[in-house]
């Protein structure tokens, strides 16, 4: 009993920066200006400017991720045939870039993309025509899926790296190319590591604004950035509430039908 009592200095930081924060947050959805209770701010998500937003943000997420299984998938491959030694040397040179701070590497971005930017010089040199990428989709796109590829590449590499070299060496006994082992072992025994890998990308990239803010150029209005002007800008700390809350429900929604499909192939639910 003595040993739970560790965990207190961890409660008190949850109940205080977590919990409070959340239920704040829902007492300014669920009130109007004047204190009364409203379901006005909950259902903005589904006026004209919000559902346009949530619903670019959507595929901008879904993009995103779909981009990042196709370069995990060969990335992770290639590292554990690498064979570097220790599992920990690994992860270290995939989480490196992410030491730098977040805003620099995005500007870095920036600075690449924009129509004075270094690939336009690189473009030029080369006699071709500048290339109109800066504050696009495109740019969005690119800089999400620099920013969190890592979190999709360390779930699928784990998962990767847990399976038996002897089920691939059976196969490759009889007679199942490569091809054929990565879709017939490889890829159904690291669904877990690549579900993993989607709700660590799909979230975050749905509700970031800062990237749509420095690659958009202000111009790509993500829900984050209708979110984010509501309290910084518009000061209605309500109707911001109300659009929080409503993009948490739609998370944790997909978060538990994710749950109930990884939950579902290890034989067990959660209904």
């Amino acid at each position: 009993m003595s040993r739970k009592y560790l965990a207190t200095p961890y409660i008190i930081w949850i109940v205080g920066f977590t919990l409070l924060p959340l239920v704040s947050i829902a007492v300014s959805a669920f009130t109007g200006d004047d204190g009364s209770y409203t379901w006005d701010n909950i259902l903005a998500i589904a006026e004209p400017i919000n559902r346009q937003a949530l619903l670019f943000s959507l595929a901008i997420a879904f993009g995103c991720t779909l981009l990042c299984i196709l370069l995990a998938y060969p990335a992770a491959l290639i590292l554990k045939s690498l064979r570097l030694g220790r599992k920990g040397f690994t992860i270290f040179l995939l989480v490196l870039p992410m030491w730098m701070n977040f805003i620099l590497r995005i500007l870095a971005w920036q600075m690449i993309l924009s129509k004075n930017g270094i690939l336009n010089f690189i473009v030029g040199k080369f006699g071709g025509a500048p290339l109109a990428i800066g504050n696009t989709w495109i740019a969005l796109m690119i800089g999400m899926v620099y920013d969190f590829l890592p979190y999709m590449i360390l779930p699928i590499f784990n998962a990767i790296s847990d399976i038996d070299e002897d089920i691939i060496e059976a196969a490759r006994d009889l007679g199942a190319g490569g091809m054929a082992v990565f879709c017939k072992i490889i890829f159904p025994l690291s669904m877990p590591g690549m579900l993993s890998g989607i709700v660590m990308v799909f979230v975050p990239a749905m509700t970031s604004f800062v990237i749509a803010d420095i690659l958009g150029g202000g111009k790509l209005q993500l829900i984050g950035n209708i979110i984010e002007q509501e309290f910084m800008k518009s000061m209605d700390w309500h109707l911001g509430a109300g659009l929080s809350i409503s993009l948490m429900l739609l998370v944790l929604i997909g978060l538990a039908f994710t749950m109930r499909n990884d939950l579902e192939e290890k034989g067990t639910s959660i209904w």
